[in-house]
């Protein structure tokens, strides 16, 4: 009995005879176009600037408006460009634009690339949070609750409004037997803190502070702050001065810090890769970056497009760190364990 094979039979390679014909007829059409290395010169010339504004922008002066750190702060969205190039490539035909945007994507994957994969480990003795809790707080009790709750040894608060600090006390009281209030930060923690004292980031007034937590697995030094906020300004740039001094401050005295074991937990106003924050960054430790999964955005709550709060340690090892959910503050908390000794 004679079988018939339609057009519609696959391969003995089990290859659907159209899918590799549909292929051809695409990359034919590809090669007899005269102008598919003429088109699409923008598009590669946009695919270079990405690549050199991510290479080098550390050169970028921040003279004029703060400019290189307004990048800087936005820096891992400029993969963004990467995909919108690449489809624009296809759509014109652009052989010139195809290739061209290889530069930014592996550009980008040197910088960044590390931040998509999971490097958080289990163990770890200690559980730290910080929070910016928006002095404007609609339910400061029900945001200490959701802290409480996080099952952190140690928390710290920035923005607090005085009279929002008893409703503070009183929701964190069950959990946390210790804590001190200096200005606008507290700290509260299950062990208990000694040597607690404002520090000086030359503000005027107090926004940073400083305890000795003894810890069943030794002493660490905690400090909390909240940089000065920055702003977009039309006829300014990205106005940062007082935030810039304020990190060199903060710097200095983590730097003259006699405890081998320090944490620093808050909002800085900035990102790691913000060169204004060296003072700081230069002999910290992100935990995000060193045990965290993905970027760790915590600003702003409803849609998060910066990592402007920060835990950072030295002498302490990282182990893992997350957002935790968000709360009645414009601002995620954020959380990491670490391991002491």
């Amino acid at each position: 009995m004679t079988q018939e094979y339609t057009a519609h039979s696959v391969t003995d390679g089990g290859e659907d005879p159209r899918t590799g014909s549909r292929v051809r007829v695409l990359l034919d059409r590809w090669r007899g176009d005269p102008g598919i290395w003429r088109r699409g010169i923008v598009l590669a010339l946009l695919a270079v600037v990405v690549a050199l504004l991510m290479i080098f922008h550390a050169q970028i002066p921040n003279t004029i408006g703060n400019l290189g750190s307004l990048t800087e702060t936005f820096l891992p969205w400029f993969g963004v460009f990467v995909p919108l190039i690449l489809v624009l490539a296809l759509v014109r035909r652009s052989a010139t634009a195809l290739i061209a945007v290889l530069l930014p994507a592996v550009v980008w994957v040197n910088l960044f690339g590390g931040l998509l994969t999971d490097k958080s480990g289990g163990g770890g003795d200690l559980m730290v949070v910080t929070h910016n809790v928006n002095a404007d707080n609609p339910d400061p009790a029900g945001t200490a609750r959701k802290l409480a709750e996080s099952g952190a040894d140690v928390v710290a608060l920035e923005e607090l409004k005085a009279g929002a600090v008893p409703t503070y006390v009183e929701a964190l009281a069950g959990t946390y037997k210790y804590h001190s209030v200096q200005g606008t930060v507290g700290l509260w923690s299950k062990y208990p803190m000694t040597g607690t004292e404002p520090v000086d980031i030359r503000l005027g007034w107090v926004r940073a502070m400083r305890s000795t937590v003894n810890t069943p697995d030794g002493r660490v030094a905690v400090y909390v702050a909240h940089l000065p906020s920055v702003r977009v300004k039309l006829h300014a740039g990205f106005t940062a001065n007082q935030r810039d001094k304020s990190a060199d401050a903060l710097g200095e005295a983590i730097a003259d810090e006699s405890l081998s074991q320090v944490i620093l937990l808050g909002d800085l106003n900035g990102t790691m890769n913000d060169r204004s924050l060296n003072a700081v960054t230069s002999q910290m430790r992100s935990t995000q970056g060193a045990a965290g999964h993905g970027y760790g955005f915590s600003w702003p709550a409803s849609f998060p497009l910066a990592r402007i709060d920060q835990i950072m340690v030295k002498g302490v090892e990282p182990t893992s760190s997350w957002t935790l959910p968000e709360t009645d503050s414009d601002h995620l908390p954020i959380a990491a364990r670490v391991q002491l000794g």
